[in-house]
């Protein structure tokens, strides 16, 4: 099977799919790692990054049956809407919060970003993998370097221009807002309207993070 080129073909194919589908994935694990120190943060994005990839595998045997139950993209999209929230009125210098407990916390709003806003990127990978387990798991391991790699780069841009925090908060509330019309019982609403969600779940963003930032 190694010396395989059909074998190794589909591999390279579910790299691809998974990295051209990942943009955003690598946003939110940038944003998420953000506020870590140096060393925690390289830690957050790696172990980030291979516990979503891991989800993913696993959550590939049951996807295409998940995502018919209704009302579930309209919860993973509140879901995600909070963290989006979340990520721009986030205290990074609260010296009351343990830096373990800033990587822990990192890491599970990667997990869980990535596996709510992964759901349909989910059927594309294992399409192009035509339900091999093995090359879907193989090649979805081997875009963690590419992932890292993303989120390393956005973490360092955002570093250094902290308003693309907002810029990134709004993409996610805009992916939430998608999310949410696509749930099963919504969709029909919006089919002759598919930019309005996504403008509507990105304005609401940022207007819950401005205020509540101006509460705190």
């Amino acid at each position: 099977m190694l010396t395989d080129g059909v074998f190794w073909l589909a591999i390279g194919k579910v790299i691809w799919i998974d990295v051209l589908l990942s943009g955003d994935n690598a946003l939110v694990i940038a944003m998420a790692c953000r506020g870590l120190s140096p060393k925690h943060r390289l830690w957050g994005i790696i172990l980030g990054a291979v516990a979503a990839i891991l989800m993913r595998i696993a959550f590939t045997g049951v996807i295409t049956t998940v995502l018919l139950l209704p009302y579930l993209k309209i919860v993973g999209g509140v879901c995600l809407f909070y963290v989006a929230v979340k990520m721009c009125v986030a205290d990074d210098d609260d010296p009351q919060v343990k830096e373990s407990n800033r990587l822990i916390n990192a890491i599970i709003i990667v997990v869980s970003a990535d596996v709510i806003m992964s759901l349909d990127n989910i059927i594309a990978v294992a399409a192009v993998a035509h339900g091999d387990i093995l090359v879907l798991a193989i090649g979805l391991l081997l875009s963690i370097s590419m992932i890292v790699a993303g989120a390393t780069i956005i973490t360092f841009i955002l570093n250094k221009f902290p308003l693309l925090i907002w810029a990134g908060a709004a993409l996610l509330g805009w992916i939430s807002g998608e999310l949410i019309a696509s749930d099963p019982i919504l969709v029909s609403c919006f089919v002759e309207i598919n930019t309005v969600p996504g403008i509507l779940g990105a304005v609401t963003v940022i207007a819950a993070a401005a205020g509540w930032k101006a509460l705190k």
